[in-house]
């Protein structure tokens, strides 16, 4: 496995619902691990990969990323690509290690990790069962290569942000939102009072979206 990662691993020999859980710029590997006890009661096995940008953001600590940021200009399409190649390489590798139930897998990404899980779900909707963007945006590139065809409308996806960020304006959330629901995705959106973050009432509506859209759903082989 080519990205450093960590894991939470359930207690069993599953085979178990699975969240690649992928951080923003900046974070690590262990910024959303902490996320894992809670989703699914920690009966769910949560990968974070780490982002292989590694920069310095203040004395003595790096940050990681996906791909490069830069007010002057919005990400490439080449630079998400070559990051979720990257990812789907990861979970190929880690589907040999772990018992990861492939019909219960998801992709959840906080800001820039929520481009990629976007990149992920939305280019491969048969490998996952739903997609979940937090504080994030769907760059409109990315959405018009992405086809309006049947069977969007039973793909699950939950966006979430505040209504305070400041790094990433509700605005562009809201237009992420137009743009599934132009391509017949079916989406829940949630907008809170809070700043760039996940908090408590988010955390606790993305609980309770995992176990009625995705995790607890019977799904016939």
């Amino acid at each position: 496995m080519d990205l450093l990662y960590t894991a939470h691993v359930p207690a069993g020999d599953g085979p178990f619902p699975t969240i690649l859980a992928l951080h923003g710029w900046g974070a690590s590997a262990h910024d959303l691990l902490g996320l894992a006890p809670v989703l699914h009661g920690g009966a769910a096995l949560v990968l974070c990969p780490q982002g292989p940008l590694a920069f310095e953001i203040g004395e003595g600590y790096v940050g990681h990323g996906w791909f490069e940021l830069s007010q002057a200009r919005p990400p490439s399409a080449a630079d998400i690509t070559r990051s979720a190649d990257q990812v789907r390489a990861f979970l190929d590798k880690a589907a040999e290690r772990y018992p990861i139930d492939r019909r219960k897998v998801v992709a959840m990404g906080f800001s820039q990790g929520g481009v990629l899980a976007y990149e992920l779900a939305l280019r491969d909707p048969g490998r996952f069962a739903g997609v979940v963007a937090l504080s994030s945006w769907l760059p409109g590139d990315l959405a018009d290569s992405i086809p309006a065809q049947p069977g969007n409308e039973n793909f699950p996806v939950l966006v979430v942000h505040g209504t305070r960020d400041a790094m990433i304006p509700v605005e562009r959330a809201q237009e992420s939102r137009k743009r599934l629901g132009e391509r017949g995705f079916s989406v829940t959106y949630r907008e809170y009072e809070m700043e760039h973050g996940i908090g408590p009432e988010a955390l606790r509506d993305l609980v309770g979206w995992l176990e009625s859209k995705v995790l607890s759903t019977i799904l016939i082989a």
